[in-house]
């Protein structure tokens, strides 16, 4: 009885040993306990200056000095925001690589390609939202319409003479723009430009009637009464712009588009990393700078779980497959 019992001991004391060393060697792998080691790439798919850019920059900074590591901006634009996407997906999964991924790069480009050089749900994994951007539907201040009503009423009135620009093929502007259409039985024909700087010259110049434009770049032709503000695209009221509706509340029912963009690694990741960055991403996303830089934006910060930023973009993207097939809409 006495042997049972020490050999009972013993192998109590050998399992308990084990279990303390993998501990240890659990919290020993690089990446996990000491994370982060080194400087971390932040892989932003547009232009240095661009809005996109400007955001990852606020949060970058407010990473870097929370975590004591540098977080290195690498612009890598191109081909609808592909080239950096793609760069950073194929990055190694050690934690040393962050992606800016937004409605973009993980809901609308699956369907506006033909052919894609990354997976959206394969080949990146979320991390955290950090908010998302209305658009403004704003038209040229002589253009004899004052609602979304008297909009929809005059497209169809004249259908195919008014003219709606955007900052580009495949934006949300664009594609916000031919949701409309869609939802409300209008035609207007489609304008892109390169950026908005270019469809507000042409908009301000009588060329174009019609736009579908993010805050960022709206609010200050809207306070300035350059242009005149119909609705904002969200499912509630902007906090940058509360007395406009919204196009829903205008009339369009169930119409809702936002520009929304987050962070992502490399499929492969260490989960623990994972879970570090986004603890690290809704702390910096509360802090005054972040806040007060975004807010300049009227960038609306969404704090949340790496589930769900995966879940949005999960149901974003057959919205846009829709939008995308109904309007013909192609880049390539």
């Amino acid at each position: 009885m006495f042997e049972q019992r020490s050999r009972l001991h013993y192998a109590r004391l050998l399992i308990g040993g084990f279990l303390t060393l993998l501990s240890v060697q659990a919290w020993a792998q690089p990446g996990v306990a000491q994370y982060p080691e080194k400087p971390i790439r932040f892989v932003v798919p547009y232009a240095a200056g661009s809005s996109p850019d400007v955001i990852c920059r606020l949060i970058g900074n407010e990473l870097s000095r929370q975590m004591g590591r540098a977080v290195v901006i690498d612009n890598k634009a191109g081909a609808s925001a592909i080239i950096g996407t793609e760069a950073g997906a194929r990055a190694a999964p050690d934690g040393y690589t962050m992606v800016y991924a937004n409605v973009g790069t993980l809901a609308i480009n699956q369907s506006l390609f033909t052919k894609l050089s990354y997976d959206p749900e394969k080949d990146l994994l979320p991390v955290g939202l950090l908010g998302s951007v209305q658009n403004a539907l704003i038209v040229r201040n002589d253009l004899p319409v004052k609602s979304v009503r008297e909009l929809i009423d005059y497209a169809k009135k004249f259908p195919g003479k008014l003219t709606m620009g955007s900052s580009g093929n495949g934006t949300t502007g664009h594609l916000g723009g031919e949701l409309f259409k869609s939802m409300t039985g209008t035609y207007m024909v489609h304008v892109p430009y390169r950026g908005s700087p270019a469809a507000y010259n042409d908009m301000l110049g009588g060329q174009v009637d019609v736009m579908f434009d993010n805050l960022i770049t709206a609010l200050p032709q809207i306070r300035a009464g350059k242009v005149r503000l119909l609705g904002v695209s969200g499912a509630r009221r902007s906090p940058f712009l509360p007395d406009a509706p919204t196009i829903d509340e205008a009339g369009v029912k169930g119409y809702e588009t936002l520009a929304w963009g987050g962070i992502s690694v490399p499929a492969g990741t260490p989960r623990d990393i994972i879970q570090r960055l986004n603890a690290e991403i809704n702390r910096a996303l509360a802090s005054p700078s972040v806040k007060a830089g975004y807010e300049s934006l009227a960038f609306e910060v969404s704090p949340g779980t790496p589930e769900q930023f995966g879940a949005l973009a999960r149901r974003e993207a057959p919205k846009w497959a829709s939008v995308i097939q109904r309007a013909g809409a192609r880049v390539d």
